[in-house]
């Protein structure tokens, strides 16, 4: 039976080799708007990967439309940049592709010399705060023309098709939007009116590129914002595009400011792929649905169930550019998957970083992070199979070293087991799973539940270390933290400790919040039940939302600083502490931990000293650097580097390019 995943699709006159679409996303990678050699390393690994169509982009349309990050297209100069970037891309069998968009209000006033952002109203975003100058029929024309002659572009470049974002928040969104739109002229008030700016906007961009060439329309299923589009509206609107000038239309969720997550780990896979059913009902172009498909099985299951025609797959392809290649010879058990941690891609954008991967150390150093050999292979010791560990070892045997990998515990993966605990980040256990499996493609000797002791070392004599041994607790010096009911954030984790009803928990960083939500899901109602009940029609839909978010334990989280979720990455703490918020977990901020009792947990507030009431106190204070080996080594005149936690308590992403970074090192310590 044909793979409904690698059966060819044909839009307009464009066939497509497989259903595997790499969508648009802002990578940070452009320069002065024009496309680097950066940018097309990135997209030529992702097309020999197999991907069937792979779009760049955003690319702007004017000066308003974006910042210099991005990939220009608002001048003709930027053609030559953009043919370089399609060649790369067409050279490995893919359709390549250019996402069209302006950001209207969603742009800053310090991208454009002071300049406010435009938009169709001047209503402004909680993301920028910035209140955008109300657009007038002028700028409406010339933004219209802008779209137009951006697309002339993208085909003289050579580029097999051009997709226009019509979703997210951005300007077209915001024209469609009651929430945004509130002009009384021709282009807003009525659901027809407001959808006028987006289809003369597709009009014109299929009068200038002609009636033959592709033209995608990225657009919402749901913009998640309350007073906002219905999604009978956005039907609609999917309605006459398909109508009228589109000929595929990729299904997008929600805008950068709502409150339902979308990217992240704590996302279902695969769960929006509704939005797109629903507009593939009712439309006769190709559907592409998107969003958190990260893994062949669900992408397949999707197209064959009628879900959609196309799979978007974005940051799977960061994390794995090979996936299409390596699910076309059922490798899949070969894949790296992406998690939805968002430390790499999504965070760095807000820092304007260009993107990379906590799961491969490579993205965004395609062109850098070669796949070398060394020239004098080295027998290599690796200690520590944690994540800055895997990653070093698996660097290191890609240029040919001789690898050894010693793990204390019985199985690969460090604290990715420990971040996988709470609810919505069973993905981190994927990612210790998948780098596992790549320790054993690489034919690394692996030692499993066995210290390295120096008679070890000297009996491997290995010509170089890398030490990434990991962080232990930090056990802080309050005056009854050796009492019975005190007990490590990490061992509640990993399910060696047990907690009461009353918990008190000391620390309100990453662990502290983390423990808070394992603990807070304890006693609610899975999601397996809350649809036995809800399609028996045993409860009613409040009294499931209570019973899903309200467990047996009450749980107080107590940090001295003003505010929880320090170390938490922007793309993920605002979700983490709604979450908090939602299961009833009590924060308590601005309070030092004077002394753990018999009766729970006693802090200072404002002056004050009170008593917060537990049968549990769980401390997650932090961690500190395990490195017992590191002085051991170096008497033995061994080179010796360390990675991880082992270094310096970081993030997971730290701890894998410091282990890539520390294995491309190996040998150069030699050199004078």
């Amino acid at each position: 039976m044909t793979d409904p995943l690698f059966m060819p699709i044909t839009i307009n006159d464009m066939t497509v080799c497989n259903r595997i679409y790499l969508p648009a996303m802002h990578l940070g990678m452009a320069s002065n708007f024009e496309v680097t050699d950066q940018l097309i390393d990135f997209y030529a690994e992702r097309a020999r990967g197999g991907a069937g169509m792979i779009c760049v982009g955003f690319a702007t349309v004017d000066e308003a439309s974006g910042n210099s990050q991005n990939i220009g297209a608002h001048d003709d100069r930027f053609i030559e940049g953009l043919s370089r970037l399609a060649s790369a891309i067409n050279a490995h069998g893919a359709r390549s592709v250019v996402q069209l968009n302006h950001a209207g209000r969603y742009n800053m006033s310090i991208f454009m010399d002071g300049r406010p952002p435009v938009a169709p109203s001047p209503i402004a975003s909680r993301m920028t705060r910035e209140m955008p100058r109300e657009m007038t029929e002028t700028d409406i024309r010339e933004t219209i023309d802008a779209f137009a002659a951006a697309a002339v572009r993208v085909r003289k470049a050579g580029f097999n098709a051009v997709e226009v974002l019509s979703g997210t928040g951005y300007l077209i969104s915001e024209f469609l939007s009651p929430l945004t739109n509130h002009r009384t002229d021709a282009y807003g008030g009525s659901l027809e009116n407001r959808m006028r700016f987006g289809l003369e906007v597709m009009a014109a961009v299929r009068k200038a590129v002609g009636p033959d060439f592709p033209l995608i329309v990225r657009m919402n299923g749901n913009d998640f914002m309350p007073d906002g589009n219905s999604r009978a509206e956005l039907q609609t609107y999917a309605k006459a595009l398909a109508h009228g000038p589109a000929d595929a239309l990729c299904i997008n969720v929600g805008w950068h400011e709502a409150r339902v997550p979308q990217i992240v780990s704590s996302v279902p896979r695969g769960v929006f792929a509704y939005l797109a059913r629903d507009i593939r009902d009712q439309v006769d172009v190709p559907v592409i649905a998107s969003h958190r498909i990260n893994d062949p099985e669900t992408a397949r299951e999707m197209i064959g169930d009628g879900m959609c025609d196309m799979v978007a797959m974005g940051r799977s392809l960061i994390a794995d550019p090979f996936l299409p290649e390596k699910a076309r010879l059922g490798q899949e058990s070969d894949i790296v998957h992406c998690i939805g941690c968002a430390q790499g891609c999504f965070d760095h954008l807000f820092q304007l970083k260009y993107v990379e991967c906590l799961c491969n150390p490579r993205a965004g150093h395609e062109g850098t992070r070669t796949q070398k050999t060394a020239p004098k292979p080295q027998n290599v010791l690796v200690v520590g199979g944690g994540p800055a560990g895997m990653s070093a070892a698996l660097e290191a045997a890609r240029q040919g070293h001789q690898v050894t990998l010693y793990e204390t515990a019985w199985q690969l993966g460090g604290q990715l087991h420990l971040a996988a605990a709470p609810p919505g980040r069973s993905e981190f256990a994927c990612l210790a799973k998948d780098l596992s499996r790549q320790v054993e493609l690489a034919g690394i000797t692996l030692h499993l539940g066995e210290p390295v002791t120096e008679a070890i070392i000297r009996e491997i004599a290995p010509s170089a270390v890398i030490l990434a041994t990991g962080a232990r607790p930090l056990v802080l010096p309050i005056p009854g933290a050796d009492l019975p009911h005190v007990v490590q954030a990490w061992d509640v984790l990993s399910g060696k400790a047990f907690t009461g009803k009353e918990v008190a928990i000391i620390g309100g960083g990453a662990v502290g919040v983390e423990t808070a939500l394992f603990l807070a899901e304890k006693g609610t109602l899975s999601a397996e039940g809350v649809k036995f009940l809800l399609t028996n029609r045993a409860e009613d839909p409040e009294t499931l939302f209570h019973m899903a978010t309200r467990g047996t334990k009450n749980i107080t989280l107590v940090e001295m600083r003003h505010h929880v979720g320090d170390g938490i990455g922007r793309s993920t703490r605002w979700g983490m502490l709604q979450e908090l918020s939602r299961m009833g977990v009590t924060a308590l901020t601005n309070a030092k931990v004077a002394a753990v009792t018999e009766k729970g947990l006693e802090v200072e507030r404002d002056g004050d000293r009170r008593l917060i009431p537990a049968d549990t106190v769980v401390m997650a204070a932090g961690a500190v650097p395990y490195n017992p080996l590191q002085s051991r080594v170096e008497k033995m005149g061994i080179p010796c580097q360390v990675a991880g936690d082992a270094l310096s308590v970081a993030t997971a992403f730290d701890a894998v390019h410091q282990g890539y970074l520390a294995a491309s090192r190996i040998g150069q310590a030699e050199k004078p």
